[in-house]
């Protein structure tokens, strides 16, 4: 007995050692690092462990998440499921017997049933409108929106811009919260900003950051959403985001960024992973640029795109690939003009190959991306100040700026319907006994369009469109080769088809999409 409480009062005073030792240790440790601190630093109020979180701490987020968390909404949309014809076409051939348990026991093969995804949106006025990423709802048939307070909405799609990645949507409600519009452009990096969605589902969620970077470029996305991939080519993207390192996940993408003021500054748009989750980066699309983008779909239909008319390359990048020319220059940052496109109103203006752009309307470039932001903020016919450095020599240039076509007449949002100049119905199975074909679309009524103009009449079957040759089923399926085609730079705005008419051979057309 004697012997085992002499071994409890030995552990007992083994432990008391133990603690008394490691908080000696602590205390000498924080003296010493405490000496290691210069007084300067201590009476500037730094410190060597924890500034950020002194920072933190003294930063009030409840006004900016209270002002801003019930006017973001959750958004669902759902695409219908593509047939078998649709995904041979894309070089994927399904088998509906694919996964024999689920067939034997009811329930239909996954590629049959429609893909539903999810994501967030940002009401941005009290009669319903609402602005979200163009990869949310890309190819929805049905979207469906969600607010804060539990209210259930359908959404009409009110038209999109690849682009930038933005898309608007409207649903029917009246006296709903909105955020109000912040200055993107006053943001500074290491600014405290807030980031407000729906991540895996989870609704009304609120997360700090600060900000990164600004114009951030070449930030591309995986995917498009359940809609598909994006029909336009990267370098056609308009990327100058801000990066955040506030916590963002699937189910983020469309909702808002804010500042600490509870203004709204960006729509969260993307994260860099390579898992698919949050690691540190996330990305959102300014304000500044989604307000012009909004304000275009609104009033057109359609964004209305400027151009100065140069083929760029950042002075950054024409260090590694031209040092020779790039040791001529006398500036560092900025956009190196290689060459000019036809009519191109910025050579007009004055402007030569080898300036270098280095401001808009005052405002500084540091590189293509930025560059194409600030070009896309104003609309064609617009004048804009062009500030650059020719040889070390300052010089301004008022530019008027223009369309992709090379004119400054507004673009209307035109139906395929309206490009064509045609209505199109799917083959019934009697034609296609008849002309001896299982795949196609006849031309049923020609009016004045793209499709007269090559010289294409009523009763011409099309059997295959794109320059990939993709089987047609279907007018929808045409319809959207037609929309992708129209989206590709002018001097790829081109639609070619295969067809026939009945007891006829093949025959082939090249129709220039262009207005």
């Amino acid at each position: 007995m004697k012997t085992n409480r002499k071994l409890f009062f030995g552990a007992v005073f083994i432990c008391l050692l133990s603690v008394g030792t490691t908080i000696g240790t602590y205390s000498y440790l924080d003296k010493k690092d405490k000496r290691s601190v210069p007084d300067e630093f201590n009476q500037a109020g730094f410190h060597a462990v924890g500034y950020n979180t002194v920072a933190a701490e003294n930063t009030d987020f409840t006004l900016a998440a209270e002002q801003s968390v019930n006017a973001v909404v959750h958004i669902k949309s759902v695409v219908n499921p593509s047939n078998n014809q649709q995904a041979e076409r894309r070089g994927r051939r399904i088998d509906p017997w694919s996964d024999p348990y689920e067939f034997f026991f009811g329930q239909m093969p996954q590629q049959q049933r429609p893909r539903v995804g999810f994501g967030s949106g940002v009401i941005i006025s009290k009669d319903g409108y609402i602005v979200t990423n163009n990869h949310v709802i890309a190819g929805a048939h049905e979207i469906e929106v969600t607010t804060n307070d539990e209210q259930t909405f359908k959404a009409t799609l009110v038209g999109t811009d690849e682009a930038t990645d933005i898309a608007l949507l409207k649903i029917e409600a009246k006296n709903l919260p909105v955020i109000p519009f912040g200055d993107s452009d006053a943001l500074k990096v290491g600014e405290w900003v807030l980031a407000v969605g729906n991540p895996f589902n989870l609704t009304s969620t609120v997360t700090a950051g600060i900000v990164s970077a600004k114009g951030r470029g070449s930030v591309l996305f995986s995917g498009y959403g359940p809609g598909g991939q994006s029909s336009i080519r990267a370098q056609d993207k308009i990327e100058s985001f801000i990066q955040t390192d506030a916590a963002v996940n699937p189910g983020n993408s469309g909702g808002a960024l804010v500042n600490t003021k509870g203004e709204l500054v960006g729509i969260n748009t993307a994260i860099y992973s390579e898992t698919g989750n949050f690691v540190g980066y996330s990305f959102a699309v300014p304000i500044s640029l989604v307000k012009k983008v909004v304000s275009d779909i609104r009033e057109y239909g359609v964004v209305q795109r400027a151009v100065l008319g140069v083929m760029i390359i950042d002075v950054s990048i024409l260090k590694e690939e031209e040092p020779e020319t790039y040791e001529k220059l006398n500036v560092h940052e900025g956009v190196y003009v290689k060459e000019f496109s036809t009519n191109s109103s910025a050579q007009k203006a004055g402007l030569k190959e080898g300036d270098v752009i280095t401001a808009i309307n005052g405002t500084k470039v540091k590189n293509s991306n930025e560059l194409k932001a600030l070009v896309n903020r104003y609309r064609p016919g617009n004048m804009v100040e062009v500030q650059v450095n020719r040889s070390g020599t300052v010089k301004t240039y008022k530019v008027e700026l223009k369309n992709d076509q090379g004119t400054t007449a507004l673009v209307k949002n035109r139906s395929v319907a309206e490009v064509l100049g045609a209505e199109l119905k799917a083959l019934s199975d009697e034609t296609k006994r008849a002309v001896g074909v299982n795949y196609g679309v006849e031309v049923t009524k020609v009016f004045n369009g793209k499709l007269k103009d090559a010289g294409i009449k009523e009763g011409f079957i099309i059997l295959t469109a794109g320059a990939d040759g993709i089987r047609i089923d279907s007018p929808e399926t045409f319809n959207k080769i037609v929309e992708a085609a129209l989206k590709q730079a002018p001097d790829e705005r081109v639609l070619y088809i295969k067809g026939l008419y009945p007891n006829d051979r093949i025959r082939f057309y090249a129709i220039d999409l262009n207005h």
